[in-house]
């Protein structure tokens, strides 16, 4: 058993099929886009510890390592497409039972960098996917989203919630916002229970590491180089674990359906707000001696605190682990030495 299905089972990952769609079909097969990727490969991970059968459509834009280890398990499926592709769509969605849409040109620097692509993958694909879904009469449809559709906070000392304004600053935020609306109001009476979760900024480590992430990037610059330059320490957002925002997504599989059916979650946790000044200073805890230094900025156009009261009460949902644990990750990971480059662009998405 690899270390992310033990550290499921340790955690309380169910190991027993037990869901029940309304026609009492058992969950049995979800298909994760974008598999291959820094959320998804700990989420596939996840669900088969939890006895489900994965099947991963993903591009293999930035390698297929992240699956290697779980190749060879006979629960799992790779299928190499696009998710632009309606053949590649369908074929994948033949035989599911559920959806965890995570494909996307994820962040605001890919989608500024990449536009068309940006609009083609994560406004035209997922439409497509929904509705290759409703053909195929798939029972639920979870939407990867962000905490960046709330953008700069009309009230600096309130957090937002689920109710808040939605005030994207980014193409990337624009999208998942437009799908979102997409899903909770143009579809919402669509047969497929769709969900879509609010993740907060994501951190820790993954198969799939990545370093362009801000507690991932300190943590590794400071181990690198002994400090770190710092833009607009006072500003606001909120962090959550992999491991906790790809648990979210089987939480919301798991759920009846009269709790997520047309609902969107912001997935972390309230105390989880730190601004760039808290990071660092979580960091220099682990680094002793490590320099920060700070630069002033009067103005960015993202900066939220969230509350994410909702998903605790509804699903019973709460984290595993906090910032300073993924600090601690990426410190071992560095200090280990076992990556020769971490500043090569493969572990980047742009």
């Amino acid at each position: 058993m690899c270390c992310l299905a033990r550290d499921a089972a340790a955690r309380g990952v169910q190991t027993r099929l037990h869901f029940r769609f309304d026609t009492g079909e058992t969950l049995k097969t979800v298909l994760v886009t974008g598999g291959a990727g820094y959320i998804g490969s700990v989420l596939v991970r996840l669900l088969l510890a939890g006895g489900y059968r994965v099947r991963v459509l993903d591009s293999l834009k930035f390698g297929g390592e992240a699956l290697y280890e779980v190749a060879q398990d006979p629960s799992f499926q790779f299928m190499k497409g696009d998710v632009r592709e309606a053949a590649d769509v369908r074929k994948a969605l033949d035989g599911v039972d559920a959806v965890a849409h995570l494909a996307a040109i994820v962040g605001d620097p890919a989608c500024s960098k990449f536009p068309d692509e940006a609009r083609e993958v994560n406004w035209g694909a997922a439409v497509q996917l929904f509705d290759e879904a409703e053909k195929a009469r798939v029972g639920r449809f979870v939407f990867a989203s962000t905490c960046s559709n709330y953008g700069k906070m009309a009230d600096p000392d309130a957090y937002v919630d689920e109710q808040s304004e939605l005030r994207p600053v980014s193409l990337y935020a624009e999208l998942k916002v437009k799908f979102e609306k997409f899903l909770l109001e143009d579809r919402k009476g669509s047969a497929v229970c769709a969900t879509p979760l609010r993740f907060s900024t994501v951190y820790g480590f993954s198969p799939r590491i990545r370093f362009d992430l801000t507690v991932n990037e300190f943590a590794r610059n400071v181990c690198m180089t002994g400090k770190q330059e710092i833009w607009g320490p006072q500003f606001n957002r909120p962090y959550c674990h992999v491991n906790d925002l790809a648990r979210s997504v089987i939480a919301t599989l798991e759920a009846p359906q009269e709790k997520v059916r047309s609902e969107v979650f912001n997935v972390g946790d309230t105390s989880e707000n730190y601004t760039k000044r808290m990071l660092m200073e979580v960091i220099q805890k682990e680094v002793p001696g490590a320099e920060a230094i700070y630069v002033e900025r009067t103005e960015d156009p993202r900066d939220y605190r969230v509350n994410c009261d909702k998903i605790r009460s509804v699903l019973g949902f709460s984290i595993t682990r906090r910032v300073p644990d993924g600090v601690r990750e990426i410190t071992r990971l560095m200090r280990s030495g076992i990556i020769a480059d971490p500043y090569s662009e493969r572990f980047r998405n742009v």
